[in-house]
């Protein structure tokens, strides 16, 4: 009597399409790798803009409206001098000045490229006394408006913050800021780095005029050791998924064009922010000027990130209290100092509840 086969267990059906999987991934990956080696780099910034006005480092540009109707307050995004601002128009459906765009918004930003020789002594005072009300003055004759909302990232917000403390009553009627630092007690790496008994800034300063890019990059780089293999292994455990390999593309390229910046700026940072911590020791004089946030009146809004390593949340924290506002608002929403602004999360987390907070501050 012919005995009938064992029928396979539902464990051996589900072990049989995982092995089929991982095989098909594999095979994936190896085709995909290599297709990396000779690829060109990512298109980022593709949302329509005019470049206003352009100055040596500075570049400040205007993007094209996506809506029918816009709202009368024109925006302006002020971006770190350490970084791109395509990070906020990564791509399609991946961009903040998209979304902003298409919610009715009149979005200029203010851009940053690598400083030349002949901008080494370009220091705090230059960006927050020349660039900033150079730019927003740009931006009213624009838009035929006088007043002026900001959105600043993290050390644009500490400009944009320097500069409302020195110019109470100006035309800035809302700001709204995230990963701001303030009190500089609570980067803890970036001030033992800095510490002047093993780093002579002068020197260093006097020697590389422009700070070279690479020294700006190892110094985020420190806060997180591990963190450029840990990319690159999750980006070969997830080689076979177009979507995940196109935005770590994205974000990879932003992140290897972190900017030089000039010596004199970052003689300012080190000296009188790491280590006197003078913005929020109230302390700081730019050109003599005492900055005092208390100036500051206007409507604030600060989204802070549960897990952001460079701007820890306690490092912004004192915002809240130092600032002379009645109308002010902290957000704390779960993410790092990156994904905080781009990416899936963010789309989902940060960008509406700007919007919400914006759109009743743009009539």
């Amino acid at each position: 009597m012919a005995v009938s086969p064992a029928r396979p267990s539902d464990a051996d059906l589900a072990l049989t399409e995982r092995l089929r999987l991982e095989v098909d991934r594999a095979v994936q990956r190896g085709l995909k790798g290599i297709e990396l080696l000779g690829a060109e780099p990512p298109t980022v910034g593709r949302t329509p803009k005019t470049v206003l006005h352009r100055r040596g480092t500075l570049e400040l540009v205007h993007y094209h409206a996506l809506a029918d109707e816009v709202y009368r307050i024109p925006l302006l995004i002020v971006m770190a001098p350490t970084n791109k601002g395509y990070v906020l128009d990564l791509a399609p459906g991946q961009s903040l000045v998209e979304f902003l765009l298409k919610r009715g918004y009149d979005v200029y930003m203010i851009d940053w490229n690598a400083p030349t020789p002949a901008e080494r002594d370009l220091g705090l005072a230059d960006y927050v006394l020349d660039f900033i009300p150079d730019c927003i003055r740009r931006v009213q004759q624009d838009s035929g408006e006088e007043d002026v909302n900001l959105v600043s990232y993290c050390a644009g917000g500490m400009l944009s913050l320097i500069y409302l403390a020195l110019h109470p009553g100006g035309p800035v009627r809302n700001i709204a800021c995230f990963t701001t630092p303030i009190d500089f007690s609570r980067m803890e790496l970036f001030r033992a780095m800095s510490d002047e008994k093993a780093f002579d800034v002068d020197a260093f300063v006097a020697r590389n005029g422009v700070i070279p890019a690479e020294f700006v990059m190892n110094g985020f780089d420190a806060l997180r050791p591990a963190s450029r293999m840990a990319g690159q292994i999750k980006l070969w455990d997830n080689l076979w998924n177009d979507q995940f390999v196109a935005g770590f593309r994205m974000m990879e390229r932003w992140g290897n064009e972190t900017l030089p910046l000039p010596g004199a700026y970052f003689r300012d940072t080190v000296k009188q922010l790491l280590r006197q911590n003078a913005l929020h020791q109230g302390t700081l004089t730019i050109r003599g000027r005492p900055v005092d946030l208390k100036q500051i009146t206007i409507p604030l809004l600060h989204i802070a990130a549960q897990y952001d390593h460079i701007v820890p949340a306690a490092c912004s924290q004192p915002l809240m209290e130092m600032i002379g506002s009645t109308d002010k608002q902290e957000i704390t929403l779960p993410g790092g100092h990156v994904s905080i602004a781009a990416g899936a999360n963010a789309v989902k987390r940060m960008w509406p509840r700007l919007d919400a907070w914006l759109e009743g501050r743009s009539v």
